[in-house]
């Protein structure tokens, strides 16, 4: 099925998302990585935190030298390994990764207040935390793109198991949001990692399969799902941070 045979308009339908998942729920990573780098032209972007799913994107897309771009948020209080890796990867495959900071007064204002910690205390406050260094940032980086690209996938945890290859980000303008490895198992992406020697954050061999804040991540026990470490102290079915979350609450 052509993209012409989506009569697209402007704005995307129920019935264009119903098509494109459709033709896309079983093609390849690269497909959809290919598809919108020339339906998009330049007006599409990986966010990456720099996970095991992110950089294989990012070496799918380098790889293929497709038309996509790469932004990451920095929030002030990532750890060491990851601003580790974001070098390695800007030196593996010299690509231009922009870097998104929270905006500084209120940051400031918000630790004042509160004090450095306050996420602890409350859902409420760690709501606050990551809507002031992540949700606002991601809204920056987003506002004059088409389309972004995530490394969700089904399996990551409860929030995530009904996640579709492609959805419309209502946060966000209404703009396509694309997560070609929906359907990838942690095999899957460790594999492409192996096969293709990709740089990774070493926090991943010491028991940390999902990485964000330092004071919000911890290595997960066996049995764990892969993000029962991101904020452990809350409900596994609450435990989203804003960035794929409607304006609902709920997960995308």
């Amino acid at each position: 099925m052509s993209t012409a045979a989506l009569n697209f308009s402007g704005t995307w339908s129920t019935a264009d998302l119903k098509a494109l998942n459709e033709r896309f729920e079983d093609a390849s990573a690269f497909e959809l990585l290919d598809w919108a780098s020339e339906e998009f032209s330049g007006d599409v972007v990986i966010a990456s935190s720099f996970g095991l799913e992110d950089v294989v994107l990012i070496d799918l897309v380098a790889r293929h030298e497709l038309e996509i771009d790469i932004f990451s948020l920095d929030t002030g209080r990532l750890h060491q390994e990851t601003y580790d890796v974001m070098g390695r990867i800007r030196e593996r495959y010299d690509r231009e990764i922009e870097v998104y900071f929270p905006d500084r007064e209120r940051v400031e204002e918000m630790v004042q207040q509160k004090g450095p910690n306050s996420f602890y205390r409350s859902r409420e406050n760690r709501l606050e935390c990551c809507y002031v260094r992540k949700i606002e940032p991601l809204g920056r980086a987003l506002s004059d793109r088409e389309a972004w690209v995530t490394g969700l996938r089904r399996d990551q945890n409860v929030t995530r198991k009904n996640t579709p290859k492609i959805e419309l980000d209502r946060g966000h303008g209404d703009i396509l949001k694309l997560n070609p490895l929906a359907d990838w198992s942690e095999d899957d992406i460790r594999q492409h990692i192996d096969e293709f020697d990709v740089p990774y954050n070493e926090l991943h061999d010491r028991g940390f399969p999902s990485i964000g804040c330092a004071p919000c991540t911890r290595p997960v026990e066996a049995g764990e799902d892969a993000r029962a470490g991101r904020w452990w102290w809350e409900a596994p079915e609450s435990k989203e941070c804003g960035l794929h979350t409607d304006d609902t609450g709920a997960a995308q």
